[in-house]
């Protein structure tokens, strides 16, 4: 891998490895390895078996303790969309991860490093050659750095079901009458945004806008649920 990224990695986010063939095998794409036999190289493969399981780890414990209201449901789903394959891609180009990618000629004219599959097993391989090379204590830096402050901007918004989450945590203890209300809708077509309101047992708790109804009744689900846990 080459000293420029290297020193991206050090100065963004404080990670120099200490074995730099972890590192190369990271980012190195099988076509890449196949059009060169001689020089023996190692592809991510492998590492995305691992990293894997290590960024799961390191989400699973930081959403346990910074949520600690949640019920298992909805830690699963939040959990899910943050191993989401869409969100591990934008995390990747984000990070400016496809830009040093190894790929073979073949795939290199496919465009393959813009491809959401690969992005999502390169950042997955990378998470694994920091913890073998490093440790654990890197990645949790790594993540709180690039991933978990994204939570609360709404990143995570797209894959979150709060309209489900807002369901299930009023109907804990019985049922409830909960029910979303166009307040508003303007705009061209193609650009129509709409507000909406959600309300439990006839009582307002959240108000949501979005370019279509059904985003604007997610919106609206988020704020009852803001509303919610800051009166428990």
């Amino acid at each position: 891998m080459s000293t420029e990224f290297d020193n991206y990695l050090a100065n963004k986010f404080g990670i120099r490895f200490h074995n730099e063939a972890l590192l190369d095998a990271a980012f190195t794409q099988a076509s890449y390895v196949n059009e060169h036999p001689g020089r023996h190289l190692k592809y991510y493969q492998r590492l995305e078996f691992l990293g894997d399981a290590v960024y799961e780890l390191v989400v699973s414990t930081y959403i346990f303790k910074h949520y600690p209201t949640l019920p298992e449901g909805r830690l699963t789903r939040l959990r899910a969309a943050m191993v989401d394959r869409q969100s591990f891609s934008k995390l990747a180009k984000e990070c400016h991860f496809d830009k040093h990618i190894l790929l073979g000629k073949g795939e290199e004219k496919a465009h393959a490093r813009n491809r959401v599959k690969l992005l999502c097993d390169i950042f997955e391989s990378f998470i694994a050659a920091v913890y073998i090379d490093q440790g654990m204590k890197p990645v949790v830096r790594f993540c709180n750095q690039v991933i978990f402050p994204k939570l609360g901007q709404g990143w995570f918004d797209e894959y979150f079901d709060h309209k489900t989450d807002l369901q299930e945590r009023v109907q804990e203890h019985g049922p409830v009458k909960i029910q979303y209300h166009v307040l508003d809708a303007n705009g061209p077509d193609n650009k129509r945004k709409f507000k909406v309101s959600v309300t439990i047992n006839n009582k307002q708790l959240g108000i949501g806008v979005g370019h279509s109804k059904k985003n604007a009744e997610q919106h609206a689900a988020k704020k009852a649920l803001e509303v919610i846990d800051k009166n428990n």
